[in-house]
């Protein structure tokens, strides 16, 4: 098995030594890249030695190339092999995480120029790197962009403006504008390297809308604010469904494969439509209709069968166990 998946290629180092225009796939630590022969041997290191028949490459099943070490900063070795020069990092741990790079491949150039920037900054102190950056956005051509460049990570966006409101707000809005905003704070801490977080503060007229977004598209949408009616006049309810965000940031991290997530899954274990959703502010009207038989098994209200599960649910989970025995 091992043999099937990985193996010593001394004939690919001897096939791409005379044809430096081929492309080649790199599988460096899981970040993957394409680049030329002609590339990787233009300067005397490690990858020319590597790419001319002197060292063994290895390969998996699929064709990559593996190379054992971080890929963080495989992109500014290619750039700099292919330009000479590329602009270094600001901060004194990216410096030193370059320079190990540079050493590891022999890349004397590269290495001496972080030895300098390193020498330029002197004794100061450690970087504070934030644990987390929150790019603030204030238009659709910023939104598209930020999603863009970043079409392979999940994106969540928190879109909150006080002032679009035409009417007064209830009561209970204002707090839960702030749970909205205290929730997606805490979000962007937990999820920080593995969803982009951004926040929208004057990018459309709605208040307070959340936004789920894998690869490149919009996978769903949770909208807090409505319109209620009073005796005299309209208010502008703030809602907090919390559950609810929880569930879609939760969906939206199987967007971070490349592939995406299995659909018969995301069918079968999603009870939307099947479930009525209500916020935390109908609770006590939710509870009066449990109690009198409205809702719940046996009730109108509540569309479910044997034990609350939704039908629609629990034949979405019979097909998916169809599928996956066939």
């Amino acid at each position: 098995m091992a043999e099937a998946l990985v193996e010593t290629t001394s004939d690919l180092a001897n096939m791409v030594k005379g044809n430096p225009s081929q492309y080649v796939k790199l599988n460096v630590g899981g970040s993957l890249h394409y680049t030329t022969i002609g590339t990787l041997t233009k300067h005397d290191n490690m990858l020319r030695a590597m790419f001319s028949g002197r060292m063994e490459v290895l390969t998996d099943a699929d064709g990559w190339i593996l190379i054992d070490r971080n890929g963080k900063h495989f992109g500014s070795i290619l750039n700099f092999l292919r330009d000479g020069q590329i602009p270094l990092p600001d901060t004194k741990r990216e410096l030193l995480e370059l320079q190990a790079e540079a050493k590891y491949y022999c890349i004397e150039e590269l290495s001496c120029a972080t030895e300098n920037s390193l020498g330029k900054m002197g004794g100061e102190g450690p970087d504070v790197v934030p644990i987390c950056r929150v790019p603030l956005i204030t238009s659709q051509r910023e939104e598209q962009a930020l999603i863009t460049a970043n079409n392979m990570k999940p994106v969540v966006k928190l879109l909150i403006n006080r002032h679009n409101n035409k009417y007064s707000y209830t009561g209970a809005s204002d707090d839960n504008l702030l749970k909205n905003i205290e929730l997606f704070d805490k979000l962007s801490l937990r999820f920080s390297n593995r969803v982009l977080f951004i926040k929208d503060v004057i990018g459309s007229n709605e208040i307070c809308c959340w936004s789920f977004y894998g690869h490149g598209k919009k996978i769903a949408e949770v909208c807090c604010t409505a319109i209620v009616y009073a005796t005299d006049r309209k208010n502008t309810k703030v809602e907090f469904p919390e559950a609810r965000i929880y569930e879609e940031t939760l969906n939206c991290l199987l967007y971070e494969n490349r592939t995406g997530p299995d659909q018969d899954l995301m069918q079968a274990t999603s009870a939307r439509g099947a479930v009525a959703s209500y916020t935390s502010d109908d609770e006590d009207e939710r509870n009066r209709l449990v109690g009198e038989g409205g809702l719940g098994p046996g009730g109108g209200g509540g569309g479910a069968a044997g034990g609350g599960v939704p039908r629609s649910h629990s034949s979405g989970l019979a097909r998916l166990r169809s599928n996956k025995n066939s």
